[in-house]
């Protein structure tokens, strides 16, 4: 798939407080963290240093009334982390969110493609 056909797109971002929001980022390492039970890897795979992860792992913790990843110490052998029934929760909600955002504005979204410019020879 080209740059161009990922474009227009909608991005979803839910503001819960001040400076405090889900979007795609951190619902993408939920996911990383899932699929690869380390905190670590999962920032490797989206180019994140593994304190930045960290980061973000502590600020949804503590968005929510119950944390969304559980962690254990311990270094490759005995260390890694999970969704916590919570984080599969709010990772579920967010993504159906995003779903439902993309099926009610397509019609827009279409329109504003259309009416783009071509910037591919502007590069």
């Amino acid at each position: 798939m080209e740059e161009k056909d990922l474009y227009p797109r909608l991005r979803l971002k839910v503001v819960m407080g001040p400076g405090l929001w889900i979007g795609p980022g951190k619902a993408d390492l939920l996911e990383g963290i899932a699929a690869t039970g380390s905190i670590s890897a999962a920032g490797r795979r989206m180019g994140m240093s593994y304190k930045r992860a960290w980061g973000l792992v502590e600020v949804l913790n503590a968005m929510f009334d119950a944390p969304l990843v559980a962690a254990s110490r311990g270094g490759a052998e005995r260390g890694g982390a999970a969704l916590t029934a919570r984080g599969a929760e709010v990772l579920a909600l967010y993504r159906r969110a995003e779903a439902a955002s993309r099926a009610a504005s397509a019609a827009e979204i279409g329109g504003l493609a259309a009416l783009r410019r071509d910037m591919s020879d502007e590069k």
